[in-house]
């Protein structure tokens, strides 16, 4: 097949990113056919599409026509009106249901493939936890843009065009201008729409990265689902905010008639000089989130979020989440485990199964998560959890050895522990801690991924370290996306 040769494909599947798939026969390609990716195509449809870009083993496609319409593809009115542009919901031409079994299916292929998990044999694969919800999103992360600005004569500096606050468009710096998401809270929009006043009225300006100037590059803004408390972050190039105090107020008063409660803002400086350091112009320095007690309906947990913090960003279903997890810790009658909690964040996985441990040991590397997880376990009156900052991989080595430099207790727990549970950034755990882990003889580990192949390939090492894969459970926190959490058992062979 050449460049800018028409096929016609029938849609069989879909990227992460978005882009359906579907194979084209060629003499070159007699069996299953050149795999071609299109944008702007769900499975079930079937199209004719321009080759873009031909390689050996694949192929990208641009959409000329759609010769039958997918029954799984929404109607018009159904479809988020800045979809075909904005970068963030790569699924949302395609209906909840179908969404999600491709999901499910996506962890279950790469577990097999990469894994070499037999789910015929030894492992069991539940069906996914699925939550077809709007507004899920506690965190958003919005870029800003006036296409930097022009100066005029007098010196005067004025924005290219009006103030844009939304996301980038796939594969670009250009940002679309959103008034409306169907994933992110109403507060988000009405600090995004503060955001545009402000900068219309007071003629304030994006970076500019081309020539390195200009003040407002982003603004995250993180929502406590439980408390409706609100902080938001706006990333700054330049040491303040002209006119801070008005912006704060705006805020406020939009984001109160959101239905929520303004708490904290602060500022990253990202300016060179200053690294990116935050200052906390207003309010508190965190937002304080409520989420059900697991063994006592009449209580919650209560945690501290930093602007740094890890915190899972959709709060109904980190819930079902971490009740799987419970499940998983306390298997098969495994009570009074002590728990190792590694890239334990906030202190969220291990404060919420610390009224059935012996003990609950975090590690984590950011300063401000073990400060944040250790003032959460006092909040919340555990007295049987204890968090350092270290990275894990050198730690459980060192703590084994009796050399890491806390005391004894924390040492011997690291010795005596039952279950690992890792919750690792998309990059995944990696083969040193793995090995730490297996060297510690850990009975249990339980695995929170939100990336399925380094999942697999973490598993494959840990099954070759004498670990059985026990059970698997997808976990649908980001609808609308090509994103999966999944929660995974294993178990060590003699077990």
């Amino acid at each position: 097949m050449k460049k800018g040769q028409i096929t016609e494909l029938t849609i069989e599947d879909m990227s992460a990113e978005g882009a359906g798939i579907g194979r084209a026969v060629t003499e070159e390609n007699p069996g299953e056919g050149l795999v071609v990716f299109v944008q702007g195509t769900v499975p079930g449809d079937k199209v004719t599409a321009e080759l873009t870009k031909v390689k050996k083993r694949y192929a990208i496609g641009r959409l000329v026509d759609v010769l039958e319409e997918s029954p799984d593809r929404r109607s018009e009115d159904e479809i988020c009106p800045y979809l075909s542009r904005c970068g963030g919901c790569s699924m949302g031409a395609l209906r909840y249901g179908r969404q999600a079994a491709l999901k499910e299916q996506q962890v279950k292929s790469k577990l097999e493939h990469l894994g070499k998990v037999d789910f015929e044999k030894e492992t069991v694969f539940n069906p996914i936890i699925t939550s077809e919800e709007v507004g899920y999103r506690n965190k958003a992360s919005m870029a800003v843009s006036t296409g930097g600005y022009i100066t005029e004569k007098g010196g005067i500096r004025r924005p290219v065009h009006e103030p844009r606050i939304g996301f980038r468009v796939r594969k670009s710096h250009e940002v679309v201008d959103c008034g409306f998401c169907r994933i992110q809270k109403d507060t988000v929009m009405a600090a995004a729409e503060a955001l545009r006043r402000f900068m219309e009225e007071d003629g304030i300006c994006s970076f500019d990265r081309r020539w390195g100037k200009g003040l407002m590059e982003a603004m995250t803004v993180r929502t406590a689902e439980g408390t409706g408390e609100v902080m938001v972050i706006l990333h700054i190039h330049g040491k303040g905010i002209p006119g801070a105090p008005k912006l704060i107020r705006y805020l406020d008063e939009y984001i109160y008639e959101a239905g929520g409660s303004l708490e904290s803002v602060a500022i990253r400086r990202l300016d060179g000089s200053h690294g990116e350091e935050i200052q906390i112009i207003a309010g508190a320095p965190v937002i304080i989130d409520e989420i059900p007690h697991p063994a006592d309906p009449e209580r919650v947990l209560t945690f501290e979020i930093s602007p740094d913090s890890f915190y899972q960003v959709n709060s109904r279903q980190m819930i079902n989440l971490y009740d799987k997890v419970r499940g998983y810790a306390f298997h098969d009658g495994c009570d009074n485990p002590v728990i190792l909690d590694l890239y334990c964040g906030i202190g969220t996985i291990g404060l919420y199964l610390a009224d059935r441990a012996e003990a609950v040991l975090g590690i984590e590397v950011v300063p401000d998560g073990v400060r944040d997880a250790n003032r959460n376990a006092v909040i919340n009156r555990v007295v049987n959890a204890r968090y350092v900052c270290a990275k894990a991989e050198e730690f459980i080595p060192q703590a084994l050895e009796g050399t890491s430099g806390e005391d004894k207790e924390l040492e011997e727990l690291v010795g005596r522990a039952d279950v690992a549970i890792l919750d690792p950034p998309r990059a995944g755990a990696g083969r040193e801690l793995l090995e730490a882990i297996s060297r510690a003889g850990i009975d249990r580990i339980i695995y929170v991924s939100c990336d399925p192949a380094t999942l697999a390939r973490d598993i494959a090492y840990l099954r070759e370290e004498g670990y059985i894969l026990k059970e698997v459970t997808p976990v649908d926190m980001f609808c609308e996306t090509g994103h999966v959490e999944c929660c995974s058992l294993l178990a060590r062979s003699s077990r």
